[in-house]
């Protein structure tokens, strides 16, 4: 079993890795630019966030379904998932560049920064707005291949996605000049040159399929409102859930912008230990997304347990791991973001945080993983519930605790916004993790 759980979760890190690449780049190449810069690249990508993050059911629902469908062998249902899926992202991504306008304007009320910061977040968002239909389009495709037990073509794709991301970015901006937009521009290139390198291994994938019926049938039924309620109702809990933790991620750059500029750069930079983690940890959760639908599917239960026993005994190790790798190298990494010493410095004072993100955390992906193979959605929205109001009530009743006996400082404002995230992550899995029994073993009596 472990040597299936690795072959499934290594491509997945891999894959993983790369997706936050695309900000990470981001982040490198306007990082040496100004602390300007890395305001508004942190704005513009937490808007993308904000939207991208709330249609992650767009992947999560579809691996979930389809990874049970592979379980039971009915093929035919696998490839109708990836119909809905993939109908569902293309509507959504064109509603998105239609009302780009309208969203344009909620971003100074939502977030807050200087006049030059938002100037250039927004510069940021009407480009890369363009890229809405590759990305959600390969939310689908990458969802539907983790059903399959094939986690090594989105690996192939992600590489592949990034390296257009880099080669453009660098191009566009040390050599042309073009700023952030120049930034933008790389990653709606980069996301369209995946898109096109997927649908080629989809067909190819399709096409060694056999016994499927006829193409206008499938789709046909695939999109029959009695064949959606389902794929609907499941995914609608996701939505829910994916709704909470882009607004709880929102509002940690908001509450950093509104500290100060220099607060929201340094926040800007300690996420990105958690974003390093949190990928590499979703490699595992991704894996069993496919192991814990399989076996929901075939009815498996001595394996379902086991794969969930395992998973979460790698968790445990790699935990272990990003604490003394974060305890030693923290600096160094911090250096890869930026240039800037003094910001490098001030970050210092948080850098407890940095090191309680794994041990607060890693619970949280697994079971996400856990459950979503198990199309067992109400539980993950119900915990997500719980976890974001502490969040806010944490916050706002701390910060209300504080400023009752003394002014209230940079320091102190920062540590109660990182105090509430770290309730958020530990509840998230404490939650789910009461529920394993009823919700996941249960279903393959």
């Amino acid at each position: 079993m472990n040597k299936r759980i690795l072959g499934l979760a290594l491509p997945n890190i891999i894959t993983n890795i790369t997706v936050p690449l695309l900000g990470m780049v981001d982040m490198a190449i306007v990082g040496h630019l100004s602390s300007t810069h890395i305001g508004a690249i942190t704005i513009g990508t937490s808007i993308f966030n904000l939207i991208y993050w709330n249609f992650g059911f767009l992947r999560m629902g579809t691996s979930g379904f389809t990874a049970q469908a592979y379980g039971a062998e009915r093929w035919d249902e696998a490839v109708k998932t990836l119909i809905r899926a993939c109908s569902i992202a293309l509507a959504i991504a064109l509603t998105l560049i239609v009302l780009q306008w309208p969203i344009s304007l909620l971003v100074p009320i939502i977030f807050k920064g200087s006049s030059e910061v938002m100037r250039l977040a927004l510069t940021y968002f009407f480009i890369r707005i363009w890229a809405a239909p590759a990305t959600l389009g390969l939310y689908a495709i990458k969802g539907w291949f983790i059903g399959m037990q094939d986690s090594k073509t989105p690996m192939w794709i992600a590489i592949f996605l990034n390296c257009v991301n880099i080669v453009a970015s660098l191009i566009f901006v040390l050599v042309l000049h073009w700023d952030i937009a120049g930034v933008a521009l790389g990653t709606v290139l980069a996301n369209y040159s995946g898109l096109a390198l997927g649908i080629v291994l989809l067909g190819k994938k399709l096409r060694g399929i056999k016994d499927l019926k006829a193409p206008k049938s499938i789709i046909k039924e695939s999109l029959h409102w009695r064949e959606m309620r389902r794929f609907f109702k499941v995914n609608g809990d996701i939505f829910l859930r994916t709704v909470c933790l882009s607004t709880v991620f929102t509002f940690i750059t908001a509450a950093s912008g509104r500290i100060s500029d220099e607060v929201l750069a340094i926040d800007a930079l300690l996420l990105q230990f958690f974003t390093l983690f949190s990928y590499i940890m979703d490699g595992f959760a991704f894996a069993g997304e496919a192991l814990v639908g399989r076996y929901i599917g075939s009815r498996q239960k001595r394996h379902l347990k086991l794969s969930v026993r395992l998973l979460l005994m790698w968790g445990l190790a790699l935990t272990v791991f990003f604490t003394v790798l974060y305890a030693l190298f923290s600096n160094q990494f911090l250096h890869i973001f930026t240039s800037d010493n003094a910001l490098i410095a001030a970050a210092d004072d948080y850098m407890g945080w940095v090191l309680a993100i794994p041990v607060c955390g890693f619970a949280a992906f697994l079971f996400d993983g856990i459950f979503v193979g198990a199309t067992a959605s109400r539980t993950m929205r119900n915990a997500m519930f719980v976890a974001t109001a502490s969040f806010f009530a944490i916050y706002f009743g701390l910060k209300a605790i504080v400023n009752n006996y003394s002014t209230l400082t940079t320091n102190q404002w920062n540590n109660i916004l990182w105090s509430a995230f770290m309730v958020f992550l530990i509840l998230r899995g404490l939650l789910q993790a009461l529920r394993v029994r009823k919700d996941i073993y249960s279903q393959a009596q």
